[in-house]
């Protein structure tokens, strides 16, 4: 076998690309200019990252492929409908209404031409699959019954995500899942992507904290938590970072002030742990679907970079706890959009609790917490962060946390879509680097994101002249 074909070479893909470029034409290129043997298709998503055309395309005009078609795609489902799939959920009609997928179900149109080219498809699914600041969503979700299964936050107010605790909604995912692991012979398995702030990280961003539905606070009381108090120091805290956000000035300063209204209401943490551990059940839950449906299926895990960006959910989320509910993890690492992503990260923070501090000093603190080598908070969005210590770095440290119980998948970044003129802009070298950089590390395999829709060839090009490199070795 050769080196091309035992590498694990991933490129993530919306349905819209196969009718731009024609499936077997597009299979073709992808196979033979850049050794890809699996694919990850947007299959059920609002998001116009996963489902439609370059999203920065404002900023950064088109790439150079596909149509150049303005026509926003709606989102949904790019699958047929099976409502007999959908009985123990409200949420039922959500067939993706874009003309152009008339009659056509995406799986169903690539599965076969793909197997006879040996390339994998995976479903692409990221949760949460609606409106998401930056990632090119729909204006409108048009999914009947969604408001009635929302967060609601601790005032009272209905908020503007789907909880997953709403029986509803949980539903509605396991039946999304079992739709996909029972229907389409072929399916190499799904990609899973969980990216939900939790009540405390909702805090020190600056928005009030959730879930307090009827559901959510069954649930808690269920495992002992104090729900009354929980909300109460949760809203505290809200309310704090809000005035430490806006220079009301505190006696101790902000971070000691953070610290105390923590101590006061312990609480908080039993419910921000209850939270977190309701989303990773979630997770398992998901996989034991797909395992029940087809054992032979991979469940994937395409996992935040908030996740290695932030010393709380580095915390929350160990790699090898996470190693028990999947086949294979991708971390994602977009390495030129990575000092943008850093420095929005940071900025709640360093406005907020450790506002009295020297950010740069704070920042340099924090990257040696996390292991970044990187450069100083004030250039990070025009320089981004380097393939050779960034990617590197996190392959190794995401091979030695796991110790060999499943593959490591590195997420290159290929053209993520940029969200100001000044932000650092990918480079065919940034990524031929990366892609040496996680081979070096221990990696097992590649995902090129986070769209082929926003990626330009000849920037992709790197990762091929990448494996020419490899092959050489």
């Amino acid at each position: 076998m050769s080196a091309e074909r035992e590498r694990f070479v991933g490129l993530q893909m919306s349905p819209v690309n196969f009718l731009d470029e024609g499936v077997e034409p597009l299979l073709d290129m992808l196979r033979d200019r850049f050794a890809v043997n699996a694919i990850m298709i947007g299959t059920v998503s609002w998001l116009g990252l996963k489902v439609g055309r370059r999203v920065s395309r404002a900023l950064e005009g088109w790439p150079d492929h596909g149509h150049q078609d303005e026509t926003p795609l709606r989102g949904g489902s790019y699958l047929a409908p099976r409502p007999a799939q959908y009985e123990r959920t409200s949420l039922k009609q959500f067939r993706a209404p874009d003309e152009v997928f008339a009659g056509i179900d995406v799986l169903d149109l690539v599965l076969a031409p793909a197997a006879e080219r040996g390339i994998r498809v995976y479903a692409d699914l990221m949760e949460p699959m609606f409106n998401y600041l930056g990632h090119g969503s729909s204006q409108r979700v048009e999914l009947p019954g969604l408001a009635q299964v929302m967060q609601v936050d601790c005032l009272g107010r209905i908020a503007a995500e789907p909880c997953l605790n709403h029986p509803d909604y949980r539903n509605w995912l396991w039946s999304v899942v079992e739709d996909h692991a029972s229907n389409y012979a072929g399916l190499a398995g799904i990609m899973w992507c969980n990216e939900r702030r939790s009540p405390l990280d909702a805090a020190l961003a600056g928005s009030a904290p959730h879930c307090f539905c009827s559901h959510c606070e069954r649930l808690a009381a269920a495992e002992g938590v104090d729900v009354g108090r929980a909300r109460t120091g949760l809203e505290a805290m809200w309310r704090l970072i809000g005035e430490l956000r806006a220079g009301v000035a505190k006696v101790d300063g902000a971070l000691i002030a953070f610290l105390r209204t923590l101590y006061a209401h312990p609480d908080i943490l039993t419910f921000e742990r209850f939270w977190v551990e309701r989303n990773k059940a979630l997770d398992r839950e998901l996989y034991g679907i797909v395992k029940f449906c087809d054992r032979r299926l991979e469940f994937g895990l395409n996992v935040w970079n908030r996740n290695h960006l932030n010393l709380w959910r580095k915390a929350q989320w160990p790699w090898r706890e996470q190693a028990q509910w999947a086949d294979w993890v991708k971390p994602i690492v977009y390495q030129h959009q990575s000092g943008g992503i850093f420095f929005d990260e940071w900025s709640p923070l360093l406005g907020g609790v450790f506002r009295d501090l020297d950010p740069e000093l704070v920042v340099e603190l924090a990257k040696a917490v996390l292991g970044l080598d990187e450069v100083a908070l004030g250039e990070m969005i025009a320089t981004g962060f380097d393939p050779d210590t960034y990617v590197e770095s996190q392959c190794r440290e995401t091979v030695a946390a796991l110790e060999g119980a499943i593959p490591v998948y590195m997420g290159i970044g290929v053209d993520a879509p940029r969200s100001r003129p000044e932000q650092a802009v990918c480079t065919p070298d940034i990524v031929r680097r990366s892609v040496l950089a996680t081979f070096r590390a221990g990696g097992t395999g590649v995902i090129f994101g986070p769209a082929y829709s926003g990626m330009n060839l000849t920037t992709l090009d790197g990762a091929a002249e990448a494996f020419r490199e490899l092959d050489r070795v």
